[in-house]
């Protein structure tokens, strides 16, 4: 008798990320990111090289190096290097390019050292030397992210939006201002810009709105990939119209001369210090390592990012990976002439808007830009960019970083005064060098690196603050306060017995013992955040018998008992409801606890209308008694959430009233 045939072995599925589609697809997908990557890479060396006024030559070369850099840094990251247990690159769909956060530090340091050409060497030498240090020390960064909360983030992201933009909004009125001395209104590559360097021209001002509105439209009228080539195709469209349409204008002074593109080399690859040996200074280097350290929490949130749209959970390890590639690019970029790299969000968002996971398709990107980055005539055509032009691409683009940072500290609680004077004094010393850079001069040389620039001072102080109050100081923030008035901070909190614990907090979760036991018992609580958690997941954990008990302490909507309880029906959407209303309300609630056996909650205070609430009340007339009792917990556990934040809002009167905050916290 025969031995039975083993079963033939399955095939191991790859994830979509490792997946490697048909060439056609890996071609028109890779376009795809390139198109949308296109216009922020190219805008970092044109704003840069313009700023400091490098030769049109250099400013070809600077173009160049970015986009083979970008190709190269790009692959790195989504095929990776592997030796043996040790790897670079986190192997996903990220693009890399130049950091913006970089634009303002840089030009800075060019300034330091006399501008032009000649000041490149000092900033290559410190890029090389940051990138170095942020490759050896990359598995300790990503070890310390907990020191950059969203408070420190979000502050950081504003400051640079905020320092940017007035470079943006100088190459939109033709790039007048600069050092003492120097001469800003350089022709660009040969065809002379008229009206350069004059805000009160109307050619400036009607192509750097003209450009705006184009993209603006885009944006409105188109979802999914054009949408998100917005930026690019504005500056094509800019740049057509300034070229086609100024040189017949009489008294523009605007002509177009394409030798520039013409005489350019068909052929060239950058080469290592093709501007000379690079040159070192401390001050130059720790404020390029601060960019860094910026463009690591940029990395690690865009990670994350790209983790919930694949599907793949991220560790500390790919943090360390990808940070550590960053690192690798970074100092190949100084070599090669360009600047620090990070991911760009813009195609962390085509990826959402394709489904297309696989890394691969950046990585032919990758390639794409590697090839771009060989033919100088492209960069030449990139370089007549006219400045108003680029300067109403970059306003979109800078002013989109700004808002990226404010969205970030709408997460904040700032009912937490720390978080208060972290964020308002990061950002105000930040502020203040931008608009005063002489105050550099104001303090001893040793601590000039500081105040570098408002991007430098406004971060080291938001990342020293946070420090300072989060990490040093363990006070705690106010949480609540007691019977008689005093502020109970969250080391007090810590201490109570579990009936002081009740007596404080016992109208948070509508009396019930169950639930405070339950939250007593996570204690200590490492922040206010951890013990507003410990409420939610003591809800979370009840049988049934102590969520029916839960749901039954609550009175019916719109019942007279409800008109003092914790979401008051004069801060939502029930305010002001007339009798017929109530009656309304009534029927609707008589008729939902008949059905269900509890009464109908609804946290009013995430609803702008009455006509809402009755409706989100009649819809779930529809759910079966199991999923009503789900979603009822669900309003329950965002009251509760409500009332903690009044708590925290009565503790912090000064915070509170800034942020218009009410106390109402659910008791007689």
């Amino acid at each position: 008798m025969s031995a039975p045939t083993a079963a033939p072995a399955r095939p191991v599925r790859k994830h979509p990320v490792d997946q490697v589609p048909p060439v056609p697809k890996l071609l028109t997908y890779g376009f795809q990111h390139v198109a949308a990557f296109y216009a922020g890479a190219v805008i970092v060396p044109l704003i840069i090289g313009g700023a400091l006024g490098v030769t049109p030559e250099d400013m070809v070369k600077l173009i160049q190096a970015d986009l083979l850099t970008c190709g190269i840094a790009s692959l790195l990251q989504s095929i990776g290097i592997r030796i043996g247990k040790y790897r670079i690159g986190v192997q996903l769909p990220l693009l890399q390019g130049v950091a913006f956060a970089g634009v303002a530090p840089l030009i800075t340091i060019g300034f330091n050292h006399g501008g032009g050409s000649p000041a490149l060497p000092w900033i290559f030498g410190a890029v090389i030397v940051s990138g170095i240090v942020f490759f050896l020390v990359a598995p300790l960064i990503a070890r310390a992210v907990r020191f950059f909360p969203p408070v420190v983030t979000g502050t950081v992201l504003t400051i640079i939006g905020v320092t940017l933009l007035p470079v943006a909004a100088n190459h939109a009125i033709g790039g007048q201002l600069g050092l003492p001395g120097f001469d800003w209104s350089y022709s660009v590559m040969g065809a002379s810009q008229g009206g350069h360097g004059d805000p009160t021209s109307g050619i400036n001002m009607i192509f750097a709105i003209g450009t705006i509105i184009v993209i603006l439209l885009l944006q409105r009228f188109f979802t999914g990939f054009l949408s998100t080539i917005s930026v690019l195709v504005g500056l094509i469209v800019g740049f057509v119209a300034w070229y086609a349409i100024l040189p017949s204008v009489p008294g523009s002074g605007v002509t177009f001369d394409w030798s520039a593109v013409s005489g350019a080399e068909a052929f060239w690859i950058a080469s290592p210090f093709h501007y000379g040996p690079p040159q070192f200074a401390v001050g130059d280097i720790i404020a390029v390592l601060l960019v860094m350290m910026i463009t690591a929490v940029e990395t690690v949130g865009s990670l994350y990012a790209t983790g919930d749209i694949v599907g793949k959970r991220i560790s500390r390890q790919d943090i360390s990976d990808a940070l550590k590639a960053d690192g690798i690019s970074t100092a190949l970029g100084g070599t090669m002439g360009s600047f620090p790299y990070t991911c760009f969000a813009e195609n962390i968002g085509l990826v959402r808007v394709t489904g297309v996971k696989s890394r691969w398709i950046v990585a032919v990107a990758g390639g794409f830009m590697m090839i771009l980055g060989l033919f100088p005539q492209v960069a030449a055509v990139v370089g007549m960019i006219p400045e108003p032009v680029l300067g109403g691409s970059a306003l979109v683009l800078f002013a989109a970083v700004a808002i990226t940072g404010i969205q970030t500290l709408s997460t904040v609680n700032f009912n937490d005064h720390r978080n208060l004077a972290v964020a308002g004094t990061g950002l105000a010393v930040g502020v203040y060098v931008m608009a005063f850079p002489g105050v550099t001069q104001a303090v001893p040389e040793w601590l000039q690196w500081y105040f570098s620039g408002g991007i430098a001072a406004g971060a080291f102080t938001t990342i020293l603050l946070n420090i300072v109050f989060f990490h040093l100081v363990r006070r705690g923030p106010n949480v609540t306060t007691d019977a008689a008035g005093d502020v109970v901070t969250l080391d007090r909190v810590n201490g109570l017995s579990e009936d002081e614990f009740a007596a404080l907090f016992h109208g948070v979760v509508q009396d019930n013992t169950w639930a405070i036991e339950r939250a007593y018992a996570e204690r200590p609580f490492a922040s206010a955040a951890a013990l507003a958690d410990a409420f939610q997941d003591a809800l979370l954990a009840g049988t049934d018998a102590e969520v029916h008990e839960l749901l039954e302490s609550f009175p019916d909507l719109g019942s007279a008992e409800a008109d003092g309880s914790v979401v008051r029906e004069s801060s939502g959407a029930l305010a002001d409801v007339d009798d017929d209303q109530r009656a309304d309300l009534g029927e609707l609630s008589a008729e939902y606890r008949a059905k269900f056996g509890f009464p109908l909650i609804i946290s009013v205070k995430d609803v702008e209308r009455y006509d809402q609430v009755v409706g989100i009340g009649w819809s779930r007339m529809d759910n079966s008694v199991r999923a009503e009792r789900q979603a009822a917990l669900v309003e329950v556990s965002k009251i509760v959430r409500h009332r903690f934040d009044d708590l925290i809002a009565d503790a912090n009167p000064i915070t509170s009233a800034r942020f218009g905050r009410f106390a109402d916290l659910g008791t007689d």
